[in-house]
C-alpha cells in the first residue's frame, strides 16, 4: 500500500469529491484516536508539515510548558469517510506522526515507537514485519438518548445467521464501508457469545495494520450508531461468556522470502521463527500490560472461555498463548492469542516485535510444544511442564512490565513513565471502588 497517493492526488480528490474538512488523526498513549480538524483551505499547510497543535492536553504527551507539536501526515493513509457525504461536503482523514518543533519525532508518539522497533528489525536484515489481526467486538442496544444499555442486540452464536444474528445487517454495512475505504475484508461472522462479532481484514506491514485497526474501530462505532447500537471493544463486558480478543498473526520477511518458513523443518518453521517465538514466550508476562491494558482485560484471560492464559505454544492446540496456523510457504506465521482490542495497536505490535527480535538476537531455545488441553491440567502438571500463567491482574502485569528492560526499551522512558502512571491510577481507582459483587456477598452475611 506504500505510495498509493501523492500530494497532487489528494488535492485533486478534495476538489472532485467535495471534501470540506480534513481530520488530522493521531493516537494517544492509551490508544484513543485524537484529531485536529481543518478546513480544506488549510490542507496545503498541513501537507507541508506546518500544522501545529497543543500536545499538553493529550494523555501521555508533554507538559504545558513544552506543548507545541507538529503533525506530519502520512499521504498513504488518506481516506474519505463515506458516512459524511451530504450538502455540506465530505470529511476526509489523514493519519499523522507527531514531531517536535526541532524536526525530531516525538518519543511519546505510539506510531513513532513502532517505527523505531521496525528500524531495529530492518538493521537485523528484515525488510518487513507483516501482521494480520482478528478484532472482536460486542453490539449492545442504545437507549433513547443514544447511551449504551446492557441489552444485547441478538442471541446468536458462532457463525449463526439471521434471525438469530440480528447484527447481520449492521455487520454487512460495516464491511461495505470498509471496502469503500480500501480494506480487503477476508471474513466476517458472528462470534461465540451473543452480540459478539468478528471482522477480519488482510494483513499488511505493521504500521499500516495498526493504522487500519484504528480506522476499523472508527467505522464499527459509527455504523453501529446508525442502527441504534453501541459497539464496544471492551475485552469482557459480560460475565459468563467469551470475551473479545484480537489475535495477531505475525511473520518477518527478508525481501520476498518469508523468514519464518523452512521446508526442511518438520513443522515448516525456520530457526528464525523458533527463536522469535521463544522471545514471545519469554517476554509474554512483561508485555501483557501493553497487549492487555485494562483492569477488565484480565477478566477475559481466565480458563474456560477460549482466551489463552498460559504461556506455551502448539502447532494446533488452541489453549496455549501461541498457535502455529496450518498455512506454509509465504503464509507461515505465528498467532499470538492474548492481545485484546482495547490495546493501543502501535504499542502492542512494537512490544511483541521487540520480544521476538530479542529471541532472534540471543538465539533463545524454544520450549517444547504443548499439545494437551492446558485448561484441564492441574497446577502441578503445568509446573512440571514449565508452563507459566499470564498475569492475573493489571497490577501484576505492570510490575512485570517495569522489571523487564527489553520491553521497557521498546517503549522508551517517556512513554513507559506516562503509561505506567496512567495505569496505576486506573488500578487504584478500581481497587478502592466498592463493587456490586461485594455487597451481594457480604451485606447480609456480615
Amino acid at each position: 500500500m506504500t505510495g498509493r497517493y501523492t500530494r497532487e492526488d489528494i488535492m485533486k480528490m478534495v476538489e472532485e469529491e467535495n471534501v470540506r474538512y480534513i481530520r488530522l488523526q493521531f493516537t494517544d498513549l492509551l490508544g484513543t484516536i485524537k484529531n485536529v480538524e481543518i478546513p480544506r483551505s488549510q490542507l496545503e499547510k498541513a501537507l507541508d508539515n506546518k500544522l501545529m497543535f497543543d500536545g499538553s492536553s493529550i494523555e501521555g504527551f508533554v507538559r504545558i510548558e513544552e506543548s507545541d507539536m507538529y503533525l506530519y501526515p502520512d499521504l498513504d493513509s488518506w481516506v474519505i469517510y463515506p458516512w459524511t457525504s451530504g450538502t455540506e461536503g465530505k470529511v476526509a482523514g489523514l493519519i499523522c506522526d507527531v514531531y517536535l518543533p526541532d524536526g525530531s519525532p516525538f518519543l511519546g508518539d505510539p506510531r513513532s515507537i513502532l517505527k523505531k522497533v521496525l528500524k531495529e528489525a530492518e538493521e537485523m536484515g528484515f525488510s518487513a514485519f507483516n501482521v494480520g489481526t482478528e478484532p472482536e467486538f460486542f453490539l449492545f442496544k442504545s437507549d433513547e438518548k443514544g447511551e449504551p444499555t446492557m441489552d444485547l442486540n441478538d442471541k446468536g452464536g458462532y457463525f449463526d445467521l439471521a434471525p438469530l444474528d440480528l447484527g447481520e445487517n449492521c455487520r454487512r454495512d460495516i464491511v461495505v464501508t470498509l471496502d469503500q475505504l480500501g480494506f480487503e475484508v477476508e471474513a466476517s461472522h458472528h462470534e461465540v457469545a451473543p452480540g459478539q462479532h468478528e471482522i477480519d481484514f488482510k494483513y499488511a506491514n505493521a504500521v499500516r495494520t495498526a493504522d487500519n485497526i484504528q480506522i476499523f474501530k472508527l467505522v464499527v462505532k459509527n455504523i453501529a450508531r446508525r442502527y441504534g447500537l453501541h459497539a464496544t471493544f471492551m475485552p469482557k463486558p459480560l460475565y459468563g461468556v467469551n470475551g473479545s480478543g484480537m489475535h495477531c498473526h505475525m511473520s518477518l520477511f527478508r525481501g520476498n522470502e518469508n523468514a519464518f518458513y523452512d521446508e526442511k523443518d518438520e513443522l515448516g518453521l525456520s530457526q528464525t521463527a523458533r527463536h522469535f517465538l521463544a522471545g514471545i514466550l519469554k517476554h509474554a508476562r512483561s508485555f501483557a500490560a501493553i497487549t492487555n491494558p485494562l483492569v477488565n482485560s484480565y477478566k477475559r484471560l481466565v480458563p474456560g472461555y477460549e482466551a489463552p492464559c498460559y504461556v506455551a505454544w502448539s502447532p494446533k492446540n488452541r489453549s496455549p498463548l501461541v498457535r502455529i496456523p496450518a498455512s506454509r510457504g509465504l503464509s507461515t506465521r505465528i498467532e499470538v492469542r492474548n492481545p485484546d482490542p482495547a490495546a493501543n495497536p502501535y504499542l502492542a505490535l512494537a512490544v511483541m516485535l521487540k520480544a521476538g527480535l530479542d529471541g532472534i538476537k540471543n538465539e533463545l531455545p524454544l520450549p517444547k510444544q504443548v499439545d494437551r488441553n492446558i485448561y484441564i491440567m492441574d497446577e502441578s502438571e503445568r509446573r512440571d511442564a514449565g508452563i507459566e500463567s499470564l498475569p492475573a491482574t493489571l497490577k501484576e502485569a505492570l510490575e512485570e512490565l517495569k522489571s523487564n528492560p527489553v520491553i521497557c526499551e521498546a517503549l522508551g522512558e517517556h512513554a513507559l513513565t506516562h503509561f505506567v502512571e496512567a495505569k496505576e491510577i486506573e488500578w487504584d481507582m478500581f481497587r478502592m471502588q466498592v463493587h456490586p459483587w461485594e455487597r451481594e456477598q457480604y451485606m447480609s452475611l456480615y
